[in-house]
């Protein structure tokens, strides 16, 4: 199946790791164009070297929090200096903390919204215009299964990243006459750093060892293990693509079956 990907431009947020890193990759194999950020240089700029070597993609590398609405605006300046557009936006963050409610503070809240809401808004007001104006467009979220299913210990992150499927609910039907389409893609339990991070975080307040609590997580998941960063990056890299011609306004789930619901 051609994707139709090639020489498309494509920016992928926080990818210097995890499925930020998974993502640009499989769009550079697929042989699109990159524009990467994290908010360290060196970091973005080893894995953009890492692309390139293994893929030969035109790779361009730039620090920026995207937290703050001033560098997301000089990144995106400079990906359009460097390409000329941006056909594809990958919305991605780093997750809040792992919190339960009465040890939470209004600031964790303040950062939270900043880090996975203001984010994705910020990413959204700077490449959707263009997007609408060449009438054709992807941008993709990444949030979590908590989206769908709340997740012990998370409320940080299943409040917040609730507010982010609203965003791309409304911004679906709002751009879909644009022939731009959004949607949102759920990762379940998926071996990362930040996988890591947060058993390590759950086990220590749980008084428990922290391959327990991936014991506990894969035991909720019908197939019986962890995802791949990779499996998680097909997904994401299919509905940037032209095959996805129909697929917008959907949080879709990559979690091996663990979220329960019917939809």
């Amino acid at each position: 199946m051609d994707l139709e990907l090639k020489d498309r431009i494509a920016l992928v947020a926080a990818s210097s790791q995890g499925l930020g890193k998974a993502v640009a990759f499989g769009l550079a194999r697929e042989g699109a164009k990159l524009a990467m950020c994290s908010r360290k240089a060196s970091a973005v700029e080893a894995a953009a070297r890492e692309i390139r070597d293994s893929t030969g993609a035109d790779v361009f590398a730039a620090a920026a929090d995207v937290t703050d609405e001033q560098q997301v605006g000089a990144f995106i300046q400079g990906v359009n200096e460097r390409f000329g557009r941006i056909d594809i936006c990958v919305a991605n963050a780093g997750g809040p903390p792992a919190k339960p409610f009465d040890a939470t503070t209004i600031e964790d809240w303040r950062r939270a919204i900043d880090l996975n809401l203001m984010s994705t808004l910020f990413l959204a007001s700077q490449v959707l215009p263009g997007m609408r104006s060449r009438k054709w467009g992807r941008l993709v979220t990444i949030t979590s299964l908590s989206v769908k299913q709340p997740v012990e210990g998370l409320i940080l992150s299943n409040s917040v990243r609730a507010a982010v499927v609203g965003l791309v609910k409304t911004l679906s039907n709002e751009y879909a006459p644009d022939n731009v389409l959004v949607n949102n893609v759920c990762p379940g339990y998926t071996a990362t750093d930040r996988l890591g991070e947060l058993s390590e975080a759950l086990a220590k307040s749980a008084h428990v060892s922290p391959a327990e609590i991936e014991r506990r997580w894969t035991s909720h998941i019908p197939m019986g293990r962890l995802g791949r960063p990779e499996e998680f990056a097909d997904v994401v890299v299919f509905l940037c693509s032209a095959r996805a011609s129909y697929v917008t306004g959907q949080s879709i789930l990559v979690d091996g079956g663990c979220v329960k619901a019917l939809m």
